[in-house]
């Protein structure tokens, strides 16, 4: 076996499908009863049949959290380095098809940034950009990292899928962890929304994860752009890549993120829309089936959401980000990937995981270790 794709194509989507939604009550009960839980249970707790479960659901999951991770919850802001974007998306206010102005931060508007996230308390940073080869290159890659690095406990990237080599090269500059997401497992409608550039290689996408497991990244992480396909399916396909990389790159560590399609320049309507409710159901399925996975939510959410959900199996969350390059000091009117919802500042976040009971913490701790 190769990579990820090898096992990916083993598995049809429509039967894949077709399996969650026939999943009854009593395959919920038994997923609920077993204590270690397989790809058959996680289908059975995100089906239709394991809403009225949801609230026994809730409960094992804040157990489970609490016994891995304890009562803390990681504060992490991102970085937007460039709006630049060869690629066109159907859903990114990126796209390169968006007439806008685009913009790539200088090394002093990197500090001027670095600066104002700092003042805010933050050790965790999340850098991003989008897909311009000739601009936001390795090489760029290499001079952030090396500018920020004395600043930040954890550096973490969501950028362009890279080669093997290019990660190597880039983890000896502080580079902690890389998130990358597939957007969808449906291939046929990830053609749909990826018609041009590099990003509509589906393949090499896929396996990206397998080039950081191969590079021994710290930490990787997965996800899909809730919206795009049936969520469920989608989160299939997620657990079972992360089943297949956890047992084959098991020296590195993973997380999630959920992130729902959001307004932007543009505007795409969900093809499948998720309630809240829903959310929350995937959200305790997936702690369920792992209870070593990091589990983030970001500021797409709703404060009210985001306020019920510290309990229930979160362990990292966002605050006070802005979406665009330069949004926090340089250039705030500049062009955002996506309008975030919940606006409220990182001192308000903080004080709201405090009255929960809950620890905020700034900085990951884990280059110490």
């Amino acid at each position: 076996m190769n990579s990820f794709w090898d096992v990916f194509q083993t598995c049809n989507w429509d039967e894949t499908k077709q399996s969650i939604y026939t999943k009854t009550s009593a395959d919920v009960e038994r997923a609920l009863e077993n204590s270690k839980r397989n790809l058959e249970d996680f289908k059975a707790l995100i089906s239709p049949a394991a809403a009225p479960y949801l609230e026994q659901m809730a409960q094992i999951s804040q157990n489970l959290t609490l016994k891995r991770f304890g009562k803390v919850i990681q504060m992490y802001v991102p970085l937007y380095l460039s709006n630049e974007c060869n690629n066109i998306c159907t859903y990114c206010g990126f796209s390169y098809e968006n007439k806008v102005r685009r913009k790539t931060l200088s090394p002093m508007e990197i500090m001027q940034e670095v600066s104002v996230i700092k003042d805010m308390g933050y050790e965790h940073v999340l850098l991003v950009s989008g897909e311009a080869n000739q601009t936001v290159h390795v090489d760029y890659f290499k001079k952030a990292l090396d500018l920020i690095r004395p600043h930040f406990a954890h550096i973490s990237m969501e950028v362009q899928p890279l080669d093997l080599e290019d990660y190597q090269q880039l983890t000896p500059y502080g580079l902690n962890t890389v998130l990358v997401y597939q957007e969808t497992y449906h291939q046929d409608d990830y053609r749909k929304h990826h018609p041009k550039g590099k990003k509509s290689n589906f393949q090499y996408r896929l396996e990206t994860p397998d080039r950081l497991g191969q590079a021994e990244i710290h930490k990787m992480g997965l996800g899909v752009l809730i919206g795009l396909e049936d969520w469920r399916t989608d989160s299939f396909f997620t657990a079972m890549h992360l089943n297949y990389l956890e047992k084959r790159y098991w020296k590195s560590k993973y997380s999630l993120s959920f992130p729902r399609l959001r307004p932007f320049s543009g505007g795409l309507e969900p093809k499948v829309e998720m309630n809240d409710r829903e959310l929350v159901q995937l959200i305790c399925a997936y702690r369920l089936f792992n209870e070593e996975l990091e589990l983030s939510i970001s500021t797409r959410e709703s404060p009210d959401f985001r306020n019920n959900i510290i309990k229930l199996g979160i362990t990292s969350i966002s605050a006070g980000s802005k979406t665009n390059p330069g949004g926090y000091a340089v250039e705030p009117q500049s062009l955002e990937q996506f309008e975030i919802s919940d606006e409220r500042s990182p001192d308000e976040i903080a004080q709201i995981i405090s009255s929960q009971g809950y620890e905020p913490v700034w900085k990951d701790w884990d280059r110490c270790l």
